[in-house]
This record gives C-alpha cells, structure tokens and sequence, in this order.
C-alpha cells in the first residue's frame, strides 16, 4: 500500500492550526507554489494571490493584538513590532514551527533544490494560509490560529526576555548535529473552555520528554524545557 506523505502532512497540518476545511480547494490553493505546473495546478492556480491578501490579514490581526498588550504605547513604539511579526523572516519560522513545508505543493525542481526549506517559500505559504483560514472560516477562527502559531514570536519581541525554550531546544538539536525537534499532541482533555494538552517534544537519538499545559504552545514549551532540563543544557 503506498502512503501519501503529502496527504497525510496536510492532515497533520490541518490538526496542528486546529481547523478543518470545509472549501478543500482553498486549502490546496494556499499550499500550491507557484512553481507548480499549469496542468498541476488546482483550478484556481496557485497561491500568490492569497499570499496577497494574507499580508493583510496579518497586518491587521498583528496591530490588533500588539494594541492589545501595549495600550499605553505610541504608533512609533509599535510599528517596529509590527514589522516584526509580519517579516519574512517571522512567517518562514511560523511555517517551520507549524510544519508547513511537507504540505507544499512545489514543483520537482523546486522541491529537489530545497524549496520546502527556503525562507520566502515558507513566508508566503504562512501568509496564502493565514487568508485561506480568513476566507474558510472567517476573521475569529484566523485569530486564533494566530496567537495560537505566533505566540513564540510575540515572546521573541519582547526585549530582554528569557529566550523561549522551543528556541533553546532547536539550538541545541542544531548545535548537536541533529534534526530540528519534533512536537506531537499526545492527548487534549477538558472542556473547550479549558482545555488540557498533553504533547511529547523528540530530538532525534534522545529519549523524548512529555509535558501537560493550557494550550498547545504551552504544553510544547513545557515539554522542550523537560528534555533540555534532563540533557544538562540551559533554557
């Protein structure tokens, strides 16, 4: 029996952002490259036009959350945030972090050079998702989904912060040698008001650690700080 890796990273995906597409076409579209042939495409081409709409979407949820938790500061205080959260930089690490790049749909070529690891690639696929969920489930589901994936990045743009344990756990996993750390929901207890995730954090050739917390990015967090804890490395 052959295994559709990409159909079965799609799923994950769609598991990891917490939402189920009704419209699947718009969920292809947001994961198709531009790179991909016209006879390969989905019928409404590829994702740049999403992307499009996505950076806004972002932009908007962006300034709206930093309002939130700054409400005391100035336009020239919060742009710099702004941009942050927004950059390329940020959405490919969003990607990375949400596992985006198996999902794609890219070209041979593209995919054989790396495609599915390349910064822009990434950036765009976080932006055509981010207006994919906007249009499929509306503004109150892309919401969640981003404070839910950008959480670490909100955390990254406060000065002076302990470094997230995630960020500590990928930079020791890379100064080892070793592959990125992986994250997998191991059970979700409780009501949905309050619920309870339970997620195991795996470095390749360690054992794996397993932590309880109140979301999923929490839990993640606990479980990477347990397993650089028993390592012997700081967080």
């Amino acid at each position: 029996m052959t295994i559709d890796r990409r159909a079965v990273a799609v799923g994950d995906l769609e598991r990891r952002i917490g939402h189920t597409f009704q419209d699947r076409q718009l969920l292809e579209l947001a994961l198709t490259h531009a790179s991909v042939g016209d006879g390969a495409k989905t019928k409404l081409g590829d994702n740049e036009v999403l992307e499009f709409i996505g950076d806004r979407v972002l932009g908007l949820l962006a300034a709206e959350a930093l309002a939130e938790r700054f409400p005391k500061a100035k336009e020239g205080e919060l742009a710099p945030r702004l941009n942050a959260l927004v950059s390329r930089e940020t959405c490919a690490r969003v990607s990375r972090a949400a596992n985006v790049g198996p999902a794609l749909r890219l070209s041979a070529s593209s995919s054989k050079i790396g495609g599915r690891e390349t910064d822009s690639i990434l950036a765009g696929a976080a932006e055509a998702l981010m207006a994919a969920l906007y249009r499929d489930g509306g503004l109150e589901v892309a919401r969640r989904v981003f404070l839910d994936l950008w959480a670490d990045e909100f955390e990254r743009a406060n000065q002076g912060k302990p470094r997230d344990p995630k960020t500590a756990l990928q930079e020791w996993a890379q100064g080892k040698g070793k592959p990125l750390p992986t994250y997998r929901v191991l059970d979700r207890t409780g009501p949905d008001h309050a619920p309870v995730f339970t997620v195991e954090a795996a470095v390749k050739g360690v054992d794996p650690a397993i932590a309880k917390g109140k979301s999923r990015q929490d839990a993640e967090k606990a479980a990477a700080k347990a397993l650089l804890e028993r390592e012997g490395a700081e967080s």
